[in-house]
């Protein structure tokens, strides 16, 4: 699926549309370039799980994992350089659990990845505009 947002606010709310069609147990790729709008479509996602507000929701850069509320989590793996650093994390736990867990720049580390996943790519449009592509592997949706 293909989408395209103008503003921040437009992908909170892609973001809130797509949370219903992740049905825990869902790893999310949140793929793009430096500020593409991976947290901002983030922040969307987890509000539309209903886990929290997007104000409250931020870069998990620095601190690798954030959890909001039960069964939601937001990885950020920019910051690791080797496959023998993101194994100390404990994904293969969190993978296990009856949650979303939403990764950046998980795509540097496919190896380390379930094959059963949702990849989102964003990218910035000539025009300012934010370009979406959502797939799906076929039973991470409910409506398939």
């Amino acid at each position: 699926m293909k989408f395209r947002t103008s503003s921040e606010e437009e992908t909170i709310a892609l973001g809130r549309q797509l949370a219903p069609s992740l049905r825990p147990p869902a790893v999310v790729l949140l793929i793009g370039n430096l500020g593409a709008g991976k947290t901002t479509l983030a922040k969307g996602i987890v509000e539309g799980l209903g886990s929290a507000e997007p104000d409250e929701v931020t870069s998990p850069t620095f601190t690798l994992i954030h959890e909001y509320g039960p069964g939601v989590y937001h990885i950020d793996l920019y910051r690791l350089d080797t496959a023998a650093e993101v194994r100390t994390l404990g994904l293969d736990d969190l993978f296990g659990q009856d949650a979303v867990v939403l990764i950046e720049w998980g795509e540097r580390f496919p190896e380390l990845m379930p094959a059963e996943r949702v990849e989102i790519t964003i990218a910035s449009a000539d025009d300012g505009a934010r370009e979406i592509q959502v797939n799906y592997a076929a039973d991470q949706r409910t409506n398939t």
